[in-house]
């Protein structure tokens, strides 16, 4: 069977087996590590990493510089796969998959919503937002419409004609998370989605994820700003490597 196919195969095991009702685990890392071999050294990244996260939780990752969140974000995401350990992502084991597989896992359950906004500067808004919609086969009026939709719901419905040039930081973020929700993901993961931004628009983004949490979603945020995490519920503070602690809020 060609990698594609095999993909598209474990896209449709994850979505027979989702059961998305509130406290449902959806993302399970268990004894997970990852290091890299520059030369002959082994350097250790993450380190036997338990972790749980269940639907609707909104959590933040923390840790100083080196502690391994950017890791940790491309194990969550599917950007990479561990050296040991299993990663679960709605009940399947996807820690072995090839990055053809892991490319089809990300684009159908994973919305990334990234510091530098990454998006088309060629392309207008609806057409950024519709970019996940055309490489998971929607057709041109059903992807249009749910850009429309999505625009407007962040707030956008009058500048869907505009190109990135012609936005401000927040609204180019807006973009993003509309973009990220084109296809409905299990996940919304968000790595520093205010480093751009002055505080205002920092504080009228983090204002939508809050509200992208309490209908329902997952929301998983990696920030070193205390002020960023304090909007979730519970922080994973990581340090060499290792979850530290975890604390939870209400």
């Amino acid at each position: 069977m060609a990698g594609s196919d095999k993909g598209k195969t474990v896209i449709q095991q994850v979505d027979k087996n989702l059961v998305l009702n509130s406290g449902t685990p959806i993302l399970v890392m268990q004894q997970l590590c990852k290091s890299y071999f520059p030369g002959a050294v082994e350097l250790k990244v993450l380190r036997d990493i338990e972790l749980t996260i269940t639907s609707g939780e909104y959590v933040a990752i923390m840790g100083p510089s080196g502690s391994g969140k950017s890791t940790l974000l491309n194990m969550i995401g599917c950007l990479d796969r561990p050296t040991r350990g299993t990663y679960k992502l709605g009940g399947n084991n996807v820690s072995m998959l090839d990055d053809d597989q892991l490319s089809l896992i990300r684009g159908a359950h994973i919305g990334f919503v990234f510091q530098s906004f990454n998006l088309i500067d060629q392309l207008n808004v609806i057409e950024n937002i519709e970019i996940p919609m055309y490489y998971q086969g929607f057709s041109e009026h059903e992807s249009f419409a749910r850009a429309a939709e999505l625009a407007e719901m962040v707030g956008l419905g009058d500048r869907v004609k505009h190109r990135p040039s012609e936005l401000s930081g927040g609204q180019k973020q807006r973009v993003a998370i509309a973009r990220a929700l084109a296809n409905d993901p299990l996940i919304i993961l968000a790595d520093e989605p205010t480093g751009n931004l002055d505080s205002e628009s920092g504080a009228d983004i983090l204002g939508i994820l809050d509200r992208l949490h309490r209908e329902g979603k997952t929301v998983i945020v990696v920030t070193h700003d205390d002020n960023i995490a304090a909007h979730a519920h519970r922080i994973i503070h990581l340090f060499d490597g290792w979850i530290k602690r975890q604390e939870y809020r209400k």
